[in-house]
Formats: structure tokens, sequence, C-alpha cells
């Protein structure tokens, strides 16, 4: 085999990247120096013990909590500390891990919803577009979304994201409270076609194994750092990712490249 068969393709240039980054709620940060990028047709997986930090990045790449050091950056252009609703002009949609739907309205509603920047002759050509992403949802359209399943509501939550044809999509936790066989249709099928459609998908996910998956790159945090990242093949190689995963290691010194420091 020759050397440029057996190397592995480089990763895209990238949409959305944040370098350097501290965050929190206020007093000690909960996030610490954190660097990570995601490109078109990526999907970059963030995992972690609980309490590493992972939703608190992507609140704060979001725009939801503020960055005290460090920035974010989007297609070249420094966007850190925008609103979230700037942020979702400039082509990033965000579905948290919970409050990702409003209940009392129907499908069609909450798409509609998710519409909510563009011209109102738009939004029923973006509502097909959706639900050629997601064809589950067109019998569903009439249906209040307390109604729905669990893994129906989370592919509206995303639907309605994509409502306004984000070029960086940011899930937080999208198999939490599904059943197995649901979770692994969600990622293994709709997440996946995301990037397959050319989107930049970054996905915080506690269910590592599977995200493992479906990623391209993966980026461990632990206690706000990151420990380890790399293509998720070469960290399953590793004979310390199982330990760093649950958060048993506290010899590993965090470094912003791919490997790792044995102090």
């Amino acid at each position: 085999m020759s050397d440029s068969a057996a190397t592995p393709a480089a990763r895209p240039a990238p949409l959305l990247w944040a370098e350097d980054i501290t965050s929190g709620y206020g007093g000690v940060p909960v996030v610490r120096g954190v660097s990570i990028a995601v490109g078109p047709g990526e999907i970059v997986a963030v995992i972690g013990p609980n309490g590493a930090g992972k939703s608190t990045l992507l609140k704060t790449l979001v725009g939801i909590l503020r960055v005290s050091s460090g920035r974010v950056m989007l297609e070249g252009n420094d966007v850190t500390n925008h609103s979230p609703e700037e942020l979702a002009r400039r082509g990033v949609g965000y579905v948290p891990q919970v409050q990702d739907i409003f209940e009392p309205l129907t499908a069609l509603e909450n798409l509609e919803m998710g519409g909510y920047l563009l011209p109102q002759a738009s939004i029923r050509g973006r509502v097909d577009a959706v639900i050629e992403v997601f064809p589950a949802l067109a019998p569903l359209l009439k249906r209040r979304a307390d109604k729905l399943s669990g893994g129906e509501r989370k592919m509206l939550a995303i639907g309605r994201v994509l409502m306004l044809d984000p070029r960086v999509v940011i899930l937080d936790e999208p198999t939490a409270n599904l059943a197995p066989q649901l979770a692994d249709t969600l990622l293994g099928e709709h997440v996946r076609a995301l990037g397959a459609r050319g989107k930049a998908v970054l996905l915080v996910e506690q269910r590592a194994r599977a995200a493992l998956d479906i990623a391209a790159w993966t980026s461990v945090l632990v206690s706000g750092a990151t420990r380890l990242e790399g293509r998720p093949g070469e960290l399953l190689e590793r004979q310390d990712f199982e330990e760093l995963f649950l958060g048993a290691s506290t010899s590993l010194t965090p470094v912003s490249g791919s490997e790792v420091e044995i102090a």
C-alpha cells in the first residue's frame, strides 16, 4: 500500500472554530482553554464524563454563555459573544438537550416558528425541505408536539433548526432519554445524514461508542479541559481511553494537540 493510500484524509477547512475558550456561569470557570473546530460535511463529537463541561462549551459557542477569554470564529469572522439570534442569522443552528420544542404547538407550527427569520413566502418551501430530511414528520404535522414520541420530538427539534438551512448544526445530547434503538437510528441515520448533506455537525453525546461510530473527529473533555482528541479509530486503540472517559485518570496533563502527555 502506498503512503498516500495509508494516510487518512485531511480534515476540511473549518466553518466554526473556537480557540482557547474559557467560560462558565460566574466564579470558577467550567471550561478552560478549550479549542475545537468543525468543517463542512464533518461530524465532530465531544465526549467525556458527566460534569466535564460539554454542554457549557456548546452554550458558549452559540452565545448563551459569555466567553471570558479566547475567541469563536465563523467562516473567518470573529463572532465571540455574539447573540444566539445573530449566530442563527449567520448560519449556526443549535438544538439544546431540553426545551427544544414548543409543546403546545403542532409539529407544523414548531417548524414555522423555526423559520421566524425567513420571509413569510419562503416558509412553506423550507417546511418541504425539512420533510425531505425527515420524511417521518410528514404525517405528524398537524399533531401537537406534546403528543409525539421521544424520537419524533427530537426529529422535530432538529427539523425546526433546519428551517433556517444552517451551515453549522450544534447538537447537545440528542439521544438523551431515548430508547437504545431510537438513539441508534437518530445518530446512525439522521445525524449522519446531516453530515452527508454538507452540514458541519458538532455533537455532544453521552453514548460515547455510538458517537465514535459516526464521527470523523472526536474531542474528549475531562474537568473542563481537552484531554484527548483525534480520529475515533486512533482513540479507541489507546489503552488509557476507557479510563480517561470514565474520569478515573488524574495523571494526564491537558494539551491542545492530539496527544496526551503522561505526568
